[in-house]
This record gives structure tokens, sequence and C-alpha cells, in this order.
């Protein structure tokens, strides 16, 4: 502050600088500080209540860029409110968090363009190329009795599958082991179609070996995640088997439309909704050990 009880607006570390002398030093405009105050990244050090003036203070400077930097990654708001305000009491930790974010990010960018890769053979009409694709996976057929499954079914969109699919079916794995234990590999059935616009639903079902105690169990502990019992019935599954790598898009929607394509083929309507079965441990497994089966009911004689 000035002797007049003004504001210098370049003062030394600790006083305090008008908006435009601190976007200077901050290498911001004007405007991107009163962006980062409205969204709650970076309030000023002090508001003029009669003028409405903002002043900062010089400290403040790293944050505001830090904000802006992260802000260029496309980083949800809310993330870059909690990482800056964790860089700093805990510069490690906050670097950690970052690298685990944009570990996501590149999974994600990684599946977006293979799935743009095969969308470009798809719409381009390179026929040739596709059925090669297709032709990669092999597709057979395999009666499988009936069963009692413990099952929980949740809307979900798709990019919340892979974690509640994980969840879910570790859930019923713990209680079919109180119920007699596994008794065959746990599914997942889609009753329509989980995308990124549209929510199922799926259910996960577990095989279990005594239904009595299943019903039991499910009526004592199962309420808070709607876990339910059902008798699967006897059925023939028209099924192509991939690996884990396999499972990634857009491999595994590859998969899926050639079990439909071998199907049209053959003049085969499916019977039921398609399913994922996995009959391996998951974590055990590695990117080239066939973990799962993409499967529709089918009426065959």
């Amino acid at each position: 502050m000035t002797e007049d009880g003004g504001v210098d607006d370049y003062g030394d570390d600790g006083e305090l600088l008008t908006i435009g002398a601190f976007g200077a030093r901050a290498r911001l405009s004007a405007k991107a500080l009163r962006l980062y105050d409205r969204l709650g990244l970076l309030a000023p050090a002090y508001v003029d209540e009669t003028s409405g003036y903002r002043y900062y203070r010089p400290a403040q400077a790293e944050r505001a860029r830090l904000v802006a930097l992260l802000r260029q990654l496309d980083m949800p708001l809310a993330l870059i409110g909690e990482l800056v305000t964790q860089a700093e009491r805990d510069g490690a930790g906050a670097a950690e968090r970052l690298a685990a974010y944009w570990a996501d990010v590149e999974a994600r960018l990684a599946g977006q363009r293979a799935l743009a890769g095969y969308l470009r053979g798809r719409l381009s009409g390179r026929s040739s190329e596709m059925d090669e694709l297709y032709g990669t996976f092999v597709v057979e057929t395999v009666d499988v009795p009936e069963r009692v499954v413990l099952t929980e079914k949740r809307h979900t969109l798709a990019d919340e599958l892979p974690a509640w699919i994980g969840a879910s079916l570790g859930r019923l794995e713990a209680g079919a082991r109180e119920c007699g234990g596994v008794s065959a590999a746990p599914f997942v059935v889609y009753h329509s179609e989980v995308s990124m616009e549209s929510d199922g639903p799926a259910e996960s079902c577990v095989p279990v070996a005594d239904e009595a105690a299943a019903r039991a169990w499910a009526a004592a502990h199962g309420r808070s995640w709607a876990t339910a019992v059902r008798v699967e019935p006897a059925r023939r599954l028209a099924y192509t088997r991939i690996t884990k790598a396999q499972v990634a898009h857009p491999q595994i929607v590859a998969a899926f439309e050639a079990v439909e394509r071998w199907m049209a083929g053959r003049g085969i309507a499916p019977a039921g909704p398609c399913r994922e079965v996995y009959f391996v441990d998951w974590d055990a497994a590695g990117p080239d050990d066939a973990v799962c089966d993409i499967a529709f009911p089918v009426n065959v004689p």
C-alpha cells in the first residue's frame, strides 16, 4: 500500500497489485483472472467494496500460472482446483496425481485413435480390410446348462462400465463363496446398448452352486447393491474368444460384429441379449492371454 492508503501497482512481495499489474506479472489477461475468480480457481486477495476492483498478492502468480497451464490439458475444473491446492502443500503428491490423470488421458486417446482407424476403414468401404479384420475372430457354438446366478443390474454409460464390472463381479464372487462356491464362469449381459449415449442396463452374473443359500445371502446382504438371484435357462451360444488386449475398443466392437456377421450369414437371429463371459482371473492375465468370450444366445438346430 502507498502512504496515502492507495494501492501500489508494482508492490514488493506481500503487497497488493492491481489486476493489471498482477496480470502482467503472471502473464495473464484481466479477463482470464476474472474467469479464474468466477470458477473458484484463483480468488483475489482483496476486493474493494466500493469500486469492485480486484487486488492480488505477488505470491499468487505461481498459482495463476499453474491454473493456466493445467487448463491447456483440458483437465476438469474441479480437478484443477484440487490439484493446485494440493501443490501448495505437497508438490510431489500433486505431480503423482497429474501423472495418473495424464496416463488416463493417453489410454483414452489410444483407444480413440484405434477406433478412428477402424471407422475410417468401415466408412471408406474398404471391404477387404474389414473382412480381414472380422476373419481374425473364429466363431463357434457351445451349449451351456441351466444355472442359478447371483446378479447385479445397473444402468451405466460406457466410461463407467469397466470399473462397475470389476466391482460388481468382485462383490458377487465373494457372495458366491458363501453359497457353495462359484459354479461356472461369471458373465455380463447387455440388455440394451451401453455407450456414451445409452446406459443399458448391464447385468453382472455369477453362477452359484446352492440356490437356497444364494437367495438367503441376497436377502441378507444384497439390498445396498440391488443384488438378486435368478435362474439362467440352458442356452446355445454363438461366441468368439478374445484376448485381454482385444477387450479394448475397437477390437471388442469388431468381435461383437464378427459374431453378428456369422449369424447373419447363416440366417440365425439372436435368441437373447449379448454377453461377455470372463473365464480367467483378469488381474493375472497378460495382454495376449484369452480372457473373454463374446457371445449371443442362438436357436440352432
